[in-house]
């Protein structure tokens, strides 16, 4: 396991270990999320939305009341208690929460106002941070060394604490003791991260953009010069679907629509001032190959074993015209599949191959009413439990997802819609998200609408929407507020 001089490891006790150990109080707890400051401590969080803490303790970063050290987690209540976290974030020696209903809440060290309450004084307990989110729901939280970033789900970024680099991306270098927003930047943000000294923002269109300390290249814009204002950045590179930074080194890094990872900034001590492609899959890997330490944003769980899985197996077995059983004839192709596995997975197949259904005896089965990519894609679902297609494709595999009653997949294609989500195509999507009661994608197709209203509604998509759809998406947007003087 390693270290734990701080009680980081929350055995109960200071002693190190080179193996892994279970971490008794938390057994059971359904942990899901986990984050680690560099003093050392951390903050998790579990299924039911509770808070545990433990490790160093010399700034109330844990906290619970006191300075003490902790060896072992313990569950943290007073502001928290009835509140359900959703996420959580450290920096070296202060801790940030997210809640369900999008509040957050911090505690720490604040020399330099990253608690954001207004002063330099240490926070010994959690405490919500309030001005100026009254009203707003925050949807993103990341933390730098002892500075603090959020989005919101109306795409605004607010930041606090320490600016000497311009991480806050205020046009200036001055510490913010409370909330202050970001003015300069465009887009509507989904997603913000914190590295060492910089930060990253992802848009709702997968725009990127970098502002902060850049001595190593870790902003991506080609130099080293610090910017104390948002910079689009990666222009080049496609859409970005997800983007990651640790406030333990200086590194960056994004994957894009089509699955590729790129890194730039401190890459084993070399300076790379442009994204550059990699052969990751994953962006955890960037941080575990490259990174000084080699911190992930976000804990890593990963199962090593010296012969293939089942897993493993079935995506082999898929399409395999050597082992397979049926075949299904896709404008002219065929796909080579198991009836066993087929109808174990799915039930319109558990119910096909019945003796009394007519393709239950057959080898080869005609489709017509998907095509080839759709129905190619479904059947690997079935073998992998992954989904990878362009926007287009995952629109058809939507539509069979509700035909054939198969809940999660309709929830992957959601995601991958979403993905791939842009001004032109929004009111499309929305009409179809509506169709397949895909209500999760409606939302967000609503949602990103009211964010880009004026654009969307001069496109050729919105023009083609049914009269009962436009009236429907006006009277809702009116509810929001987008019609005020």
């Amino acid at each position: 396991m390693g270290s734990n001089g701080a009680g980081c490891l929350g055995l109960g006790d200071m002693s190190s270990t080179l193996e892994p150990k279970k971490v008794e109080a938390l057994s059971g707890k359904g942990i899901v999320h986990l984050a680690y400051g560099s003093g050392p401590h951390v903050v998790a969080s579990n299924k039911s939305g509770a808070v545990f803490t433990w490790g160093h303790n010399g700034y109330c970063q844990l906290g619970n009341g006191s300075t003490s050290q902790c060896y072992s987690p313990t569950q943290l209540e007073g502001a928290l208690q009835n509140k359900f976290v959703t996420e959580v974030a450290c920096g070296s020696h202060h801790s940030v929460c997210l809640t369900k209903d999008g509040d957050i809440y911090a505690w720490g060290q604040n020399n330099c106002g990253q608690i954001g309450t207004g002063t330099t004084t240490n926070q010994s307990t959690p405490r919500k941070v309030s001005s100026p989110f009254a009203g707003k729901k925050v949807t993103s939280i990341s933390c730098g060394q002892t500075s603090t970033m959020v989005a919101l789900e109306s795409g605004e970024v607010y930041g606090w604490g320490y600016n000497g680099n311009g991480q806050l991306g205020l046009g200036n270098n001055i510490n913010q003791l409370s909330p202050s927003r970001v003015a300069s930047l465009q887009g509507c943000v989904i997603k913000v991260v914190c590295g060492y000294a910089h930060t990253l923002a992802l848009s709702d269109e997968g725009e990127l953009y970098g502002w902060g300390a850049n001595s190593y290249g870790q902003l991506g814009t080609g130099n080293k010069a610090n910017s104390c204002v948002p910079t689009r950045v990666a222009e080049d590179i496609g859409r970005v679907i997800d983007i990651a930074a640790s406030h333990y080194n200086h590194i960056s890094a994004a994957i894009t629509q089509d699955s590729t990872v790129y890194m730039w900034g401190q890459c084993h001590g070399q300076s790379v001032v442009l994204p550059t492609p990699t052969s990751f899959v994953r962006l955890h890997d960037v941080f575990a190959c490259f990174a000084t330490p080699a911190v992930t944003p976000v804990p890593v769980v990963t199962e090593i074993s010296s012969v293939p899985n089942i897993i493993d197996s079935l995506k082999l077995a898929f399409d395999d015209a050597s082992t397979a059983d049926v075949k299904f004839v896709v404008e002219g192709k065929e796909i080579n599949v198991h009836k066993a596995i087929l109808k174990i997975r799915c039930e319109h197949f558990r119910s096909m191959f019945q003796e009394h259904w007519e393709e239950g005896a057959q080898e080869a089965i005609e489709i017509h009413q998907f095509t080839y990519p759709v129905y190619r894609a479904f059947l690997a679902f079935l073998y992998t439990d992954e989904v990878n297609l362009s926007t287009e494709d995952a629109i058809g595999l939507l539509d069979l997802a509700n035909a054939y009653c198969e809940v999660q997949l309709k929830k992957r294609c959601e995601t991958l819609i979403k993905q791939g989500i842009t001004v032109e195509n929004v009111a499309m999507l929305y009409a179809t998200a509506i169709k397949f009661s895909a209500e999760e994608l409606e939302e967000f197709c609503f949602r990103f609408s009211l964010n880009h209203m004026t654009a969307m509604c001069q496109t050729e998509a919105f023009r083609r929407l049914d009269e009962s759809i436009v009236k429907d998406f006006i009277s809702k947007a009116a509810r929001e507020g987008a019609f005020k003087s």
